[in-house]
């Protein structure tokens, strides 16, 4: 059964900080600069990353403080996003803060602790969801009992309780969940999710939970808020996977265009996924010459590629981004008759998407079924890998590797 993939982000940004001191008395913790920058930005940057449209944050302490944020963040968020802000008129804990939230939900949603960063694919979760008889799925993480005031227990996937912290390393709360709107029934006014409503949940078997070892940060204290101040902007900078489209993603019988024409190859859902899983930025840079040949309009590609991207979230998977060059110099429309630098063999998608991203250009790949897919890399100065056919996930397999930042992705 495949299971509609979420499109709203729930981010919990109204807690104290108490913890923090001085630093959080006139501002929520999410908005404490790092790398030069509101905290906040990391997380929302990673729900477009993921295909996200809607988020919504959960303010409470210095609420007029977030929405003011949301305000100025409308300037770099793409127009297809949208940000709420809903400020609760007390403290109300974490349970009562989504409680309070209730009419704003979606059938199902991600929710984020907006005081910790988990680098590791959320959409992943979306696998480990039981439609029947599952409310929530937690991102796991092993972690030094110190860090954490609990850590959790598990039979498999299924988490079967929280107990108190022990000597050594344990699983902890990472703070991504995907969360099934059924739980309002479960939460109270006022209370904490973690503390009072999950435990009974994990008693009742309504609870899973997957491991990730990606990077892994709460900067709920001093020395880790320090640390985050490099180590958070820096898993921004990761390797990329450049796919083609037509041939390498999906099959081609020429001037593809419509929703309903999609047809994935062997493997490429997977490869598309395990590039996402080993921290990889995954694009897509086609031609999209049927545009400019009169064959179909620029609104027939971006449906074909939103319907492609909703069939890899389902699965767990996604692009980061994607590029797509109507031109050509033979053209039948006058306004795509042109000899454009982003037509592949020329590189300029892939130059678009490294100008628009921090991308490890050197140790990147562009995979495709055409030789005018490798000039293009060539020229962009990344690896090219001609794909002939087969499954496309033991194809790119062989060529990528984990940390795909260059860091070993173990680090707290």
């Amino acid at each position: 059964m495949e299971i509609e993939p979420p499109e709203q982000v729930v981010i919990l940004v109204g807690g104290l900080g108490t913890r923090l001191g001085p630093l959080t008395e006139d501002s929520p913790k999410p908005l404490l600069a790092v790398g030069g920058r509101p905290f906040l930005d990391y997380l929302i940057e990673n729900c477009i990353r993921f295909g996200f449209h809607e988020i919504l944050l959960l303010a409470g302490h210095r609420g007029e403080r977030v929405r003011r944020y949301a305000e100025t963040a409308r300037a770099w968020l793409p127009e297809h996003v949208s940000v709420q802000v809903i400020i609760e008129p007390e403290p109300l804990g974490t349970a009562g803060a989504i409680r309070f939230a209730a009419a704003h939900l979606a059938a199902r949603f991600f929710l984020l602790n907006g005081d910790s960063f988990l680098d590791a694919n959320w959409l992943d979760l979306i696998t480990a969801f039981e439609p029947s008889g599952s409310l929530a799925v937690l991102a796991l993480k092993l972690v030094p009992e110190t860090l954490h005031s609990g850590v959790a227990t598990v039979d498999g996937e299924r988490v079967t309780g929280f107990v108190e912290r022990r000597n050594g390393l344990g699983l902890a709360n990472a703070g991504v969940y995907l969360i099934d709107r059924d739980i309002l029934s479960e939460l109270p006014e006022n209370g904490s999710l973690e503390r009072e409503v999950l435990p009974d949940l994990c008693a009742r078997g309504m609870v899973r939970g997957r491991k990730y070892d990606g990077f892994f940060l709460d900067i709920g204290v001093p020395d880790a808020l320090s640390r985050a101040q490099t180590a958070i902007p820096q898993r921004r900078r990761r390797r990329a996977v450049f796919f083609d489209r037509d041939g390498t993603l999906n099959a081609d019988p020429g001037y593809i265009h419509r929703p309903d024409q999609l047809l994935f190859l062997p493997g490429a859902i997977r490869a598309v996924k395990r590039a996402n899983d080993l921290g990889y930025y995954a694009f897509l840079v086609t031609n999209q010459a049927g545009v400019a040949k009169g064959h179909f309009e620029e609104a027939d590609v971006v449906s074909f590629n939103a319907n492609l991207q909703r069939q890899l979230r389902a699965s767990g998977a996604h692009l980061d981004d994607v590029r797509y060059c109507p031109d050509h110099p033979e053209g039948l429309i006058e306004r795509y008759r042109r000899d454009s630098n982003c037509r592949k063999p020329a590189p300029g998608m892939l130059l678009d998407l490294m100008h628009a991203w921090p991308v490890v250009r050197e140790a990147s790949l562009m995979v495709g079924d055409k030789e005018s897919d490798m000039l293009a890399a060539e020229a962009a100065g990344v690896r090219g890998l001609l794909y002939a056919g087969g499954d496309l996930d033991e194809f790119l397999g062989r060529y990528l590797t984990d940390g795909a930042n260059g860091r070993d992705g173990r680090s707290y």
